[in-house]
């Protein structure tokens, strides 16, 4: 099969990265996998295969919408897929439609969006798509991502399908000295760090709250995104800019040597629909401390072992002690490490991987929609 992946902008987060790990998946399957971009956010895509982008920024105003939307029926049109899937809120809600006018391709949406990070246009539109039936099916990769839908139509909810997704485990061949190093962080300080991108939304002003309450204790953030001036002000003014690292947005490849240096994972996100990270972190056997959202409390248990410490982050004195009672009480974080390690088993990537499979060979099988 020849399997289109279309979303909205290059960045290393949650939805390109399972769309690496997927396309690899099903590359190795013998499909013929191909992405497409409507517009970069950063350098490129370099961890992909195949990979095409309508537009080198953000479209800013309707000509250079037009444009986007031109250069992308093009491109769908030239690789001629017999599946298509869908992912971010734009590219659901523009993907699916660009991808209709010119081709018969059933079209699988994901929906990876926090809800509350998207806009009416957007949403309204997908919730069409759904109802009319331009999507052949919709994905949700969690319960509290499905109980969202639930209040959709009918016409809606019976496309949607849950797909757990699986990660990648991520490793180095570094000691932790030789991974801060490698990163630039301080070799002989307790180290927290966060990948995530730079978005109000994450939080990450939360975690630079806590570096006050915890003495020599330094911060490593990997990620791009606007907020970034805003956190660096804010470290500035608690007096932490010292303390607090930004490592600029880090390759899958190297995720393993940035997990290889801390001591803690600190996840203190308002709005996930699966928290791929923070599951990266701890299947990779780092001790976790994050907000105490529903869908990270489904994501980080596996029979009824948590690997994580959730805990109110937005008071920072609270956030610092459990951040500090991890790194003094060593049974708790081998508690932690050890059932952060068991969810490989749970979100496994073969098993991800074979869901899609699945789903494209169902999709296919059925041909396009009216």
């Amino acid at each position: 099969m020849r399997v289109l992946f279309v979303q909205t902008q290059v960045e290393n987060a949650g939805a390109q990265e399972i769309s690496r790990l997927v396309g690899a998946g099903l590359a190795a399957r013998g499909h013929v996998v191909h992405h497409l971009f409507f517009y970069s956010r950063t350098s490129g895509p370099g961890d992909l295969d195949s990979v095409e982008t309508c537009a080198p920024e953000r479209p800013d105003g309707l000509v250079a919408t037009l444009r986007l939307i031109c250069a992308a029926r093009r491109r769908i049109a030239r690789f001629a897929p017999d599946v298509i899937l869908t992912f971010q809120h734009w590219g659901n809600a523009l993907g699916a439609p660009i991808a209709r006018s010119v081709t018969r391709a059933p079209i699988i949406a994901n929906q990876v969006s926090p809800p509350e990070l998207v806009g009416f246009a957007a949403r309204e539109l997908d919730r069409l798509w759904g109802v009319l039936g331009l999507y052949r099916t919709i994905t949700t990769n969690s319960e509290a991502t499905q109980t969202y839908f639930q209040r959709y139509a009918e016409a809606y909810r019976r496309r949607l399908v849950p797909v757990p997704y699986g990660c990648e485990s991520k490793s180095s061949d570094l000691d932790r000295a030789g991974a801060r190093r490698a990163l630039g962080l301080p070799v002989d300080a307790p180290v927290l760090g966060c990948a995530a991108r730079l978005h109000p939304s994450k939080r990450l002003d939360a975690a630079i709250a806590t570096l006050p309450h915890l003495p020599g204790h330094h911060l490593a953030i990997a990620g791009q995104g606007a907020a970034e001036g805003m956190l660096r002000a804010i470290a500035a003014g608690l007096g932490v800019a010292d303390r607090v690292h930004f490592l600029g947005e880090l390759k899958p490849s190297d995720i393993g040597t940035f997990l290889a240096a801390l001591d803690v994972f600190v996840f203190p996100s308002a709005v996930e629909t699966f928290g791929l990270a923070v599951l990266e972190a701890a299947v990779a056997g780092v001790p976790v401390v994050a907000s105490q959202l529903p869908v990270l409390r489904e994501v980080l248990v596996h029979d009824g072992d948590a690997a994580a410490l959730f805990v109110d982050v937005e008071n920072p004195k609270v956030f610092a002690e459990a951040i500090a009672r991890v790194l003094t009480d060593g049974a708790l974080a081998a508690k932690l490490a050890a059932a952060g390690t068991s969810l490989r088993r749970r979100h496994s990537l073969s098993g991800m991987i074979d869901a899609y499979a699945a789903l494209i060979d169902d999709a296919t099988r059925q041909g396009a929609p009216r």
